[in-house]
């Protein structure tokens, strides 16, 4: 299945023999599906469509959508507000004067611009009919987008699982941190450290290695982490609205890698871990993006 991206843009234009209109689609991160419309006076009429398209196609982003209805110049461009003009050619008459054409239309409000109101623009059936086959092309182009990007982060999330992946392999054929290696090491820190005093009973001894050798043995973190990039491309393999679920495994990934940082007693290992921290943390940065 397609990854998609929560960020996109698309437009669509069209027009009729009177108006011409633009409808445009944006998107952005956000946490669920929140739709943010912007219609011209007399349009609301389309709200419940455009909530549908959207809510058909797209499952999770900050959704702008807006449309634009413009008369086409020279076609009705403007028009006569004729109560008005009629009511002041009375009055003017009532003082026995004859107005002036030009001084009439002089007047705020006898002359309007279709720009101004395009409300009744939208009793036309055949005219509704066009826009929302536009709003449907440009939800579509939107999702497109959001597509095209959610499969170039896809390409950026396998990379970083294949870096991750080979530091976990790094870190488990690393000599240093076997288990062996791990009570040889404890062992000859505390005969140092006892070479002056008496030293407690082997059978002591013993025991104290073994536990502080259990709390330094990182294989369980790092079987963890082996667990946590199958879960990941489990999910880059399904597709469909993962991005929450991916943000909430990247979370996992890097309670591991603080762990295995935390107890890593080797140079070696230490520079694993800051360096696992730092491609989850790119990881995690590119699961943010996803629908």
């Amino acid at each position: 299945m397609t990854l998609s991206s929560m960020t996109g843009f698309a437009q669509e234009d069209g027009a009729d023999d009177r108006v011409q209109w633009r409808w445009e689609a944006r998107s952005v991160n956000g946490k669920g599906l929140d739709l943010r419309l912007r219609l011209p006076r007399g349009w609301e009429r389309l709200d419940p469509l455009v909530r549908v398209a959207v809510q058909d196609r797209l499952k999770r982003g900050t959704i702008s959508v807006s449309l634009d209805i413009r008369p086409i110049a020279g076609r009705s461009a403007v028009r006569i507000n004729q109560p008005l003009l009629d009511d002041l050619i009375a009055r003017c008459e009532t003082f026995g004067d004859t107005p002036r054409l030009e001084a009439l239309f002089a007047v705020h409000g006898v002359v309007e611009s279709m720009d101004e109101d395009t409300s009744d623009l939208a009793e036309n059936e055949d005219r509704i009919a066009a826009v929302t086959e536009g709003l449907e092309d440009v939800i579509a182009r939107l999702a497109a987008a959001r597509a095209e990007e959610g499969g170039r982060i896809a390409g950026v999330l396998r990379d970083h699982l294949g870096e991750i992946e080979a530091l976990v392999e790094e870190a488990g054929q690393c000599g240093e941190a076997s288990a062996e290696a791990i009570r040889d090491r404890l062992a000859a820190q505390l005969a140092e450290l006892l070479r002056e005093n008496s030293a407690p009973p082997p059978e002591r001894l013993a025991q104290e290695v073994a536990v502080l050798a259990v709390k330094a043995d990182v294989r369980e973190e790092l079987d963890r982490l082996r667990a946590h990039i199958g879960a990941a491309r489990d999910l880059l393999r399904e597709g469909v609205a993962i991005g929450r679920r991916l943000d909430f495994l990247c979370q996992e990934f890097n309670r591991e890698a603080n762990t295995l940082a935390a107890k890593a007693s080797v140079l070696t290992l230490t520079r694993i871990g800051l360096n696992l921290k730092t491609v989850i943390d790119r990881l995690r940065e590119q699961a943010q993006n996803l629908e």
